[in-house]
């Protein structure tokens, strides 16, 4: 059953750092634009600091860059996708943000696999909203050979009876475990970075940053599409979400879900403040400004962060997003976001990553 959101959080602290003038801003912003748009280069992680730093006045600006970015790197079409918790809790791993973990003390309890007829109705709900991409998730720390087996039955079980492209996470995988995955037909595989190499073992300490990466390497290879999500909020410098960045491009994500925390109920990060609405709406832009031709799915978080500002998120460089609930979060309802969509007057359709 999925957590009561958090609705009352206290607001997120403004890290010491001195702000850009405005005509400094606009002079860094105008020079983004001219490497993006008419150069077509990406920006060194010294340009995206120094955007990092525009006021809070700039921030509008620099979202209307990355909208531009975003229409003319990837077009105009957004992608939908549904996500199925098919195995829900009791993961080994003490990822200190996931109320899955079976080390803190959850309201999320430990529940087998899910039927195969569960998984199938929910994939033809996810397709009947207008999805092209239907993602199963595993609660796990990497796949055992049953495990294995049932995904690999899935896999295109899914894809002949309801037609969705379909992604899966499952965890830590070996060489011959995203071997299998690819010759299944696994669309993507999401395997998340989380944060910064530097911040990671304030995140996790049952895993490291270099077995993710590895992890996200070997999806790649197989020549399946690397899913490759970040979560803010976790405490993280500005100087860590550049990084972050940085790292990103050394793995090459065709996606990359941009999650925002929302601190759940005993968990060691429950009582971190959620990220202010027009500071998400920065990192938002700065992550497409940063990472021109991925997919910037909107993901976990966004509803209790952005509240009134989700809108102006779809215009500040996001071209995908997740509808519906989450693993073991509420979404608001895919009507709301399907009227988002259509009061932009954004098409819906299936992405892969621009080249």
């Amino acid at each position: 059953m999925p957590d009561v959101p958090v609705t009352l959080t206290p607001k997120a602290p403004i890290e010491n750092r001195e702000r850009l003038t405005p005509q400094a801003a606009r002079t860094a912003v105008r020079a983004a634009g001219v490497a993006l748009l008419d150069e077509r280069r990406q920006l060194t992680l010294a340009e995206l600091a120094e955007l990092a730093d525009v006021p809070d006045s700039a921030v509008p600006t620099l979202a209307a860059l990355a909208h531009e970015v975003r229409l003319e790197w990837c077009g105009d079409t957004v992608e939908v996708e549904g996500i199925l918790s098919a195995k829900t809790g009791g993961c080994p791993e003490d990822c200190h943000f996931c109320s899955q973990s079976a080390k803190f003390e959850s309201p999320v309890q430990a529940m087998p696999f899910l039927d195969t007829a569960d998984v199938l109705a929910a994939a033809r709900e996810t397709a009947a909203l207008g999805a092209t991409e239907f993602c199963i998730v595993l609660a796990i720390r990497g796949p055992d050979e049953r495990t294995m087996d049932r995904i690999c039955e899935l896999v295109p079980l899914v894809q002949q009876e309801v037609g969705l492209n379909v992604a899966v996470s499952a965890g830590i995988v070996t060489e011959a475990q995203a071997k299998r995955f690819a010759e299944v037909g696994v669309h993507r595989y999401n395997h998340n970075l989380e944060t910064a190499e530097s911040f990671f073992e304030n995140v996790v300490t049952t895993h490291t940053w270099a077995e993710r990466f590895d992890t996200c390497q070997l999806v790649r290879d197989q020549g399946m599409e690397l899913c490759c999500g970040v979560l803010l909020g976790m405490g993280e410098s500005v100087d860590q979400r550049i990084e972050l960045i940085g790292q990103l491009r050394a793995v090459e994500p065709a996606e990359v879900p941009l999650n925002f925390l929302n601190p759940r109920p005993g968990t060691p990060f429950a009582g971190l403040p959620l990220t202010e609405p027009l500071e998400a709406i920065r990192w938002i832009s700065l992550f497409r400004l940063g990472l021109p031709s991925v997919i910037l799915r909107y993901a976990g978080g966004r509803e209790v962060t952005l509240r009134e500002l989700q809108a102006l998120g779809l215009t500040s460089g996001i071209n995908a997003l997740i509808v519906g609930n989450y693993l073991t979060t509420l979404g608001r309802s895919p009507e709301e976001d399907l009227q988002m969509l259509s009061d932009l007057q954004m098409p819906i359709g299936a992405l892969s990553k621009a080249i």
